[in-house]
């Protein structure tokens, strides 16, 4: 797929009028989490609340860290989500969760983010006894 980077901003999920953009973030739809450097997070007063989370890095080093919640946004759109606190020597990068929130997906030809279209409903039909079982269930039988 090749990579690529974007640009976008983060927030405090608490504070919206603390946020810093940050630029040339790589995408890593291959990365579960997205991870940001303590240090930024720290500025927005982002607080890692998970503590000491174990990972296995590319080349199988185990290593722990602590994870927090913060806003991304990228151009429109915008998603709360985890993020992992990067210590020195980690990659920044935008993980699969946050693109999935963001509504977004990977254009591989282009390099870039696209709108990943309307999101997808769970839908139960009567046809199919959804309905008459929970009725059946609400009046005891």
């Amino acid at each position: 797929m090749g990579t690529f980077y974007t640009d976008f901003r983060i927030e405090n999920h608490q504070n919206a009028a603390r946020s810093i953009p940050v630029p040339r973030l790589l995408v890593d739809s291959g990365a579960e989490h997205t991870w940001i450097r303590e240090d930024r997070l720290k500025e927005l007063g982002i607080l890692p609340l998970k503590k000491n989370i174990s990972f296995i890095m590319a080349n199988g080093k185990p290593i722990t860290r602590h994870i927090g919640f913060m806003v991304i946004r990228v151009g429109d759109a915008f998603t709360v989500d985890e993020v992992v606190f990067a210590q020195q020597g980690d990659l920044e990068l935008l993980g699969a969760r946050s693109l999935e929130g963001l509504n977004l997906m990977v254009d591989a030809k282009r390099k870039k983010l696209v709108s990943a279209g309307p999101y997808p409903v769970a839908w139960a039909s009567a046809s199919f006894g959804c309905i008459q079982r929970w009725e059946s269930v609400e009046q005891g039988k």
